[in-house]
C-alpha cells in the first residue's frame, strides 16, 4: 500500500500597514506566486507555512522576495533541528 504525503499548506496576509485594499492584494499576489516556485522544493511536506506581507514587499525585487522565502525556509529547518537536537539531549 502506497503511504500518502501529507500536503504543504500555506496562508497568506497582509495587515493595513501594507498600504490599501489594493497593495495588500499585490502583496499577497506576490507571495503566492513565490510559494508555488519555492515551497514545493525546498518546503518540509506536513508542515503548515504562514506568509506575512510587509510594506517592503511591494518594493522589493521578486528575485530579491524569492531569495528571501528559501533563506527562511533554510532557518526555519535550522532552527528546528537545533530545538529537535535540545529536546534529545535533555529527555
Amino acid at each position: 500500500m502506497q503511504q500518502q504525503v501529507p500536503p504543504i499548506r500555506v496562508g497568506f496576509t497582509a495587515s493595513r500597514k501594507v498600504g490599501n485594499a489594493v497593495a495588500r492584494n499585490r502583496a499577497r499576489r506576490r507571495l503566492r506566486e513565490a510559494a508555488r516556485l519555492v515551497l514545493p522544493g525546498t518546503a518540509a511536506s506536513g508542515r503548515d507555512y504562514v506568509l506575512i506581507g510587509r510594506p517592503t514587499t511591494l518594493s522589493r525585487s521578486f528575485p530579491a522576495l524569492l531569495e528571501d522565502l528559501r533563506t527562511a525556509l533554510h532557518r526555519l529547518r535550522a532552527e528546528r533541528r537545533d530545538v529537535e537536537r535540545i529536546g534529545k539531549n535533555n529527555g
